[in-house]
């Protein structure tokens, strides 16, 4: 919450108690979100927190690069924090989970192509979809 507010600050904004609790319940859920899936967990510590006020401080935390938006196949916009990792995802086309993986491998082979192509690599996003291990196995979560 400290970067936060010290964010907001360079910004000349104030903190407020309804921007905290979003902050709050967003960087401790852990895990990517849709901003309906945000609201209805910030609507059990701040009742009187609406829809306007969550997409406002999504894109405020956009904006002071705290958080980053992404697009899966579905077409919805889901939210994780920033990473100072990279990170590659594997999409189940079963259940939708989302699993984050690093894999140096793949780090290197990306950075391989770019130099066969006498290009410089700056950023790159890997999507794998498939069916989870937890699907296949037919638990379920």
């Amino acid at each position: 919450m400290a970067t936060l507010h010290a964010r907001l600050k360079e910004r000349g904004l104030k903190s407020t108690g309804q921007r905290d609790d979003i902050a709050r319940v967003f960087f401790g859920i852990g895990r990517h979100i849709s901003a309906e899936e945000l609201y209805a967990e910030v609507k059990k510590v701040s009742p009187h927190v609406g829809y306007a006020t969550i997409y406002r401080t999504l894109r405020l935390l956009r904006e002071c690069n705290l958080l980053q938006e992404r697009h899966f196949d579905d077409g919805q916009a889901r939210y994780e924090a920033v990473d100072e990792h990279h990170h590659d995802h594997f999409i189940c086309e079963r259940c939708g989970k989302i699993i984050e993986f690093e894999n140096d491998s793949i780090e290197r082979l990306q950075e391989a192509i770019a130099r066969q192509l006498g290009a410089q690599l700056r950023r790159h996003k890997m999507e794998l979809y498939g069916v989870c291990a937890e699907c296949l196995s037919g638990r379920t979560h």
